[in-house]
């Protein structure tokens, strides 16, 4: 048993089970004497074939890097600690949990604490195959000596690396974050971001120097990915199939174009059958037809140090300062790609034009204590709103299950429509 729980410990496993029958009364006192809890009754078959009556116990085994991670963080040598975990949120592969308990110091003082504990599994964005130890490699990295007070992640008071997977043991952030921040608050979210990029333009070649940071391509490979979607034709064509009825239809008409045979690429803007409103999909096509020459223009943009998931979720102000969590997918790119996420990304649809009209001069304002920031016109920053959301917010609307939902893509969509088309947004 002390094998099995260490090996638990060290695997980052939350619980031990065991089932034993009700007349082995002798294993039932083992465990019981060991900390193991009786959570059910049961039936089950033992090697015999015959159904016996049992128990199931669990233990759940504390994680190896618990105590060293609250050590660092209270600055106290701890000597053990309970703890209970709460799921926060998930993301591709990744398990996070907000961890709290009492811990006691080897001088017998007893602490409350409160942690963040993340998991994260191998896997491979497209083009970005190392984004998912990213985090693991900028925390041992001199990019924290680049924050302020007045913007910065989350501290790491552990971390490891093993078997493909990351563990962190991070900063817990309590503050105001996703729909509840106020435009406000945003604005120092925007004005912090452009103080962020100014600052590190200027230490541009010593952070060249860490090497897990994304590339330069990452908005060009992010309009791809939504662009052009691949399926299989038999996925199309099996049932149950809960791809769109006009989308079969687009391959019996001829509007989807066999690849060798097994795959198919569709463009559902140029199809006979798509009811989305003329003037939407031209706003979308042109940027199709426009990319190459869009995505030329804004190589002469600056490049700075893009967080690239800057959304709402993501930002937290707390006690007048902002704090920026989950930085896998950090890397170089063009000034303005992060304000173009703020913008619309989570945001509901009222809120996209004050958000455009307030937040990119405060972003500009950030920028111009360090350089001189380009004119509003040259920013771009409706084009990359486009090439960040237009195909993504028609591929939610080709999928969507619902009116409603349908409704909400034309919404976004004609608000953007909207906005490209008024004049002196921005005073």
């Amino acid at each position: 048993m002390q094998f099995a729980e260490k090996f638990a410990s060290e695997h980052s496993k939350e619980a031990i089970r065991i089932q034993t029958t009700k007349d082995n009364t002798i294993a039932k006192k083992f465990y019981l004497k060991y900390s193991y809890d009786i959570i059910r009754e049961m039936v089950y078959q033992v090697g015999d074939g015959v159904d016996r009556e049992g128990y199931e116990f669990i233990k759940h085994i504390q994680p190896k890097a618990l105590v060293p991670a609250i050590s660092k963080m209270l600055g106290k040598t701890i000597n053990l600690a309970d703890y209970q975990t709460k799921q926060l949120q998930g993301g591709t592969l990744g398990d996070v949990r907000f961890v709290t308990g009492m811990a006691e110091t080897v001088d017998g003082d007893k602490l409350p604490y409160k942690i963040v504990w993340k998991k994260q599994e191998k896997w491979e964005r497209p083009g970005d195959p190392d984004s998912w130890r990213r985090e693991y490699d900028l925390y041992q990295s001199n990019l924290g000596a680049t924050f302020t007070p007045a913007l910065r992640w989350p501290e790491c008071y552990h971390s490891e690396l093993q078997d493909g997977n990351i563990e962190l043991w991070i900063e817990y952030i309590d503050g105001v974050s996703g729909s509840d921040l106020t435009i406000e608050m945003l604005e120092q979210a925007a004005l912090e971001l452009g103080r962020f990029q100014g600052r590190n333009i200027k230490q541009h070649d010593k952070l060249r120097n860490i090497s897990c940071l994304g590339d330069t391509g990452f908005l060009e490979r992010e309009f791809s990915q939504w662009h052009t979607q691949s399926f299989t034709y038999d996925f199309l064509i099996s049932e149950p199939c809960h791809i769109p009825g006009f989308l079969k239809e687009m391959l019996k008409n001829g509007d989807i174009q066999l690849i060798d045979g097994k795959s198919f690429e569709y463009s559902c803007l140029r199809s006979r059958s798509c009811d989305i409103p003329e003037n939407l999909k031209q706003m979308i096509m042109d940027i199709d037809d426009r990319k190459d020459e869009l995505f030329d223009k804004l190589k002469n943009l600056p490049i700075v140090l893009c967080h690239r998931d800057f959304w709402n979720e993501n930002i937290f102000f707390t006690d007048g300062v902002i704090r920026l969590i989950d930085w896998d997918t950090a890397g170089w790119g063009v000034l303005g790609e992060d304000i173009a996420s703020l913008i619309v990304d989570g945001m509901d649809i009222e809120q996209f034009e004050e958000n455009y009209r307030r937040l990119v001069p405060a972003y500009l304002k950030g920028l111009s204590e360090y350089m001189v920031v380009p004119a509003v016109e040259e920013m771009y920053t409706l084009e990359m709103i486009l090439i960040k959301f237009g195909y993504r917010i028609i591929q939610e609307y080709i999928f969507s299950e619902t009116a409603d939902e349908k409704f909400w893509s034309l919404n976004a969509l004609q608000k953007i429509y909207e906005m490209n088309n008024a004049k002196e947004i921005i005073q």
